[in-house]
């Protein structure tokens, strides 16, 4: 019989430090607390708990952490219990992470019902680290209501927050019709509620015919078949002045209500749980590759002959491929 983890029932109790320490546990690349965090993650999950994930993406300079500790900060004066998971950029030349969140949301981290734990990005796609999806099962196990994810950035391969998360908030500053045309389509299709930040003083009114804007580009995009009538959804709001994040928490649970009562929670998070375990399979296929000796030398040597012009790339990738197909 396996032992009971230690950090299992301290976690489901809500502990803080337990908390951290299994969310380090998860994001750990030893072999051995790899094995323990599966192992954890399958004690807690018997617990059932749900949270209400909310993915944010935007674009730099929009005010993704002053939004985030304005909206958490409301959330946990309703009563609310906030986690903050908050995916800090890597350098590519080191992997080391600025992890400033905690600095530049004080007031919410100070706040005996929020958690914020920044998580360095790495070479991750879409600004989400690895074990991110990992960490919100652990929130959710500790008995969090909302938890916030923040990625990177915005951009095309920033949807991947999508896949861990319930409800998918672009927040974007006022703009023009040029800057309107920079956002790509493709966030645009995944977005479920577009929050126009910076909606006070004199860019009230730009904030305005920008939610005006965004409210038509979303008209002319097909309707999902998860959406409700209204949604997706464009709303100003004023991290500033904390203005608006009401009305814009009262769209996020309305489209979670519908969602539980459609049957399509249950289906998204069926369809999120495939594509992850698609991803484990993908990522553990990689992690072989290059602990094989072999391998990874016959990897070395195709790669000097495509850098050096020698090779055409998809020719020696074929070739590696023939090769594993043979090992």
């Amino acid at each position: 019989m396996t032992a009971r983890d230690p950090l299992l029932d301290p976690v489901l109790a809500g502990d803080r430090r337990a908390l951290a320490r299994a969310i380090t546990l998860v994001e750990s690349t030893r072999s051995d607390h790899r094995d323990r965090a599966a192992a954890l993650l399958d004690g807690l999950r018997e617990a059932g708990r749900e949270a209400l994930r909310i993915g944010l993406s935007g674009t730099p300079g929009v005010g993704k952490s002053t939004f985030i500790e304005a909206f958490g900060t409301m959330l946990t004066g309703q009563g609310q219990h906030v986690a903050v998971l908050a995916v800090d950029p890597s350098s590519a030349r080191t992997g080391g992470s600025i992890l400033g969140d905690k600095t530049r949301m004080d007031r919410l981290a100070r706040d005996p019902n929020a958690f914020i734990r920044p998580s360095p990005a790495a070479s991750h796609l879409g600004g989400v680290a690895r074990r991110s999806r990992e960490a919100v099962a652990l929130c959710e196990a500790a008995g969090f209501d909302v938890i916030l994810i923040e990625t990177v950035g915005v951009g095309q391969s920033e949807t991947m927050v999508a896949q861990i998360s319930d409800i998918f908030v672009l927040l974007l500053a006022p703009a023009g019709g040029d800057e309107l045309q920079g956002v790509k389509r493709g966030i645009m299709e995944i977005a479920d509620v577009i929050l126009v930040n910076k909606a006070d003083g004199d860019l009230k009114a730009a904030a305005t015919r920008t939610v005006a804007d965004y409210a038509g580009a979303l008209r002319l995009l097909r309707k999902r078949p998860q959406d409700p009538d209204g949604f997706p959804v464009a709303l100003p709001v004023s991290a500033l002045e904390s203005a608006g994040l009401d009305r814009a928490w009262q769209a996020m649970r309305d489209l979670a209500d519908w969602r539980r009562d459609a049957g399509h929670w249950q289906a998204r998070r069926s369809e999120q749980a495939a594509h992850w375990f698609a991803e484990e399979v993908r990522a553990g296929l990689l992690a072989r590759l290059s602990e094989d000796g072999t391998a990874r030398d016959r990897m070395a040597r195709l790669a000097a002959q495509v850098a050096s012009g020698e090779r055409d790339a998809k020719a020696a990738a074929a070739e590696m491929l023939e090769s594993l197909r043979g090992a």
